[in-house]
């Protein structure tokens, strides 16, 4: 998958991810970075319960971004909730 379609599966699964964690109040740059970190790390944890992680851009790459991304906002989500209150 080429840089464009990292781009936009990393930015409908942060947006995905940053609702159902309840994350509110960020930018279109950071959730695109939520969902590209999170693809990566759902990737990892798709490899290790054997299955493929991201291959191509379709709806099962989104779901393993938002996995991902998920449970990147639910380990750093009160960082983030923290600093907003600022």
């Amino acid at each position: 998958m080429g840089v464009i379609g990292w781009i936009v599966v990393g930015l409908i699964a942060g947006a995905l991810a940053q609702r159902a964690t309840g994350v509110k109040g960020t930018g279109c740059l950071f959730t695109v970075l939520v969902g590209i970190v999170g693809g990566l790390l759902g990737g990892m944890i798709f490899n290790a319960a054997g299955d493929d992680g991201i291959t191509d851009f379709n709806l099962k790459s989104i779901l393993v971004a938002f996995v991902g991304a998920s449970v990147l906002l639910l380990i750093a989500g009160p960082l983030v909730r923290r600093r907003e209150r600022r």
